[in-house]
């Protein structure tokens, strides 16, 4: 595998969400050991051309290059060159809720990535809860390897001193980041802090967030503890940590859920549903709820500010980064290993098994 590296990168356009952030920041020459030629678009039909009939083409006229389909799911032309494609998957959200789907998603990416789970071959996947969901939908003898993705300081927030301080009697500052869109349940966190505020804790809900697909009713009415920011650039979103005094994350499914973990260079406490990816992601460091219920989580909440269960959270956010990255450091070896040796480069703790369940290494 000694060839020029492909890497997909047709759908990176405009405001670069989480996903794409990976992409860019993983897949560079100097991670990979080796040339990397970025294979881009210009707008929606172009990135559609390219990926249909573009990588496929390059793929028959550079019989040694590889392709890294770090982005969308690969064009069925793609299929007869499975050996020298490896897919990144982030989630298996297109196959497994279908209900949260824009049309475009269900229209254009879904098929796509069913066809490829089939004929695909070697997969990259960013938790293990990611890759024993995709176990279900991949061949058995398919290659499905860890590349937990590090996550850097990109809002520069090491410099904060942690959470705001709370007063008692002043509102509980509730931060919570991601486009708005079904998958998200925002109309959970506004339970949530509902919840709170029949309590007798006054809190506020602070969303960040581009404008996504769907009808949000929310929006149209907002409660009077909701604000919600819209895009915000780096500068306003460190003043929106600096005052707040935890993250909020109520989504129904994450790959991995990164704005979890970029917050906690800050040392923000997260608060997160209790499913498996959140508690590896999270590990120790997590304040984990069931947003189904707003009226137990605000319960659990409330019991951790009395018992400074919250405060330790916020103690154990850097160290839950520093942890992450440190796997993270080494899948990455393990990645570039893999381009040189093949198979035999990964070790157990490196791969998910087909009858894998989602546990930290």
């Amino acid at each position: 595998m000694n060839g020029p590296i492909y890497l997909d990168q047709t759908h990176v356009r405009g405001h670069v969400t989480g996903i794409e952030r990976v992409a860019l920041d993983q897949f560079t020459p100097a991670m990979l050991g080796r040339e990397v030629r970025p294979f881009r678009s210009r707008g929606l039909p172009g990135m559609i051309l390219a990926q249909q009939v573009g990588l496929p083409l390059r793929a028959a006229r550079e019989p040694d290059a590889q392709f890294l389909m770090a982005g969308f799911p690969p064009g069925p032309l793609m299929a007869p060159f499975s050996k020298r494609c490896i897919l990144c998957v982030y989630d298996t959200f297109l196959l497994d809720r279908p209900q949260d789907l824009a049309w475009k998603s269900r229209l254009y990416m879904a098929p796509a990535f069913r066809f490829a789970m089939r004929w695909g071959r070697r997969f990259l996947v960013i938790s293990r809860k990611t890759g024993a969901d995709l176990r279900r939908h991949c061949a058995d003898d398919a290659l499905v390897a860890l590349l937990r993705p590090g996550v850097r300081d990109v809002f520069g927030l090491a410099g904060l001193p942690g959470p705001a301080t709370f007063h008692p009697g002043a509102p509980l500052r509730l931060l919570a980041i991601g486009t708005i869109e079904p998958r998200k349940d925002y109309p959970a966190a506004i339970a949530l802090t509902a919840a709170l505020n029949r309590a007798g804790v006054s809190a506020e809900l602070h969303v960040v967030g581009r404008l996504g697909w769907g009808r949000h009713a929310f929006l149209d009415d907002p409660p009077p503890f909701l604000t919600w920011h819209g895009y915000v650039g780096d500068e306003a979103l460190r003043a929106l940590a600096g005052s707040a005094h935890l993250l909020l994350s109520t989504s129904k499914a994450e790959g991995l859920g990164l704005p979890l973990l970029e917050i906690q260079h800050g040392g923000l406490p997260v608060v997160a549903p209790d499913d498996a990816v959140f508690r590896e992601v999270l590990g120790e460091s997590g304040l984990f709820i069931h947003p189904s219920d707003p009226e137990g989580s605000a319960a659990t909440l409330i019991e951790a500010m009395r018992s400074g269960r919250l405060g330790q959270a916020a103690t154990d956010a850097r160290a839950n980064v520093a942890r992450w990255n440190r796997l993270a450091s080494r899948d990455a070896d393990a990645f570039r290993a893999y381009l040189v040796e093949g198979a035999s480069a990964y070790g157990p703790d490196s791969l998910v098994p087909p009858a894998a369940v989602s546990s930290e290494a």
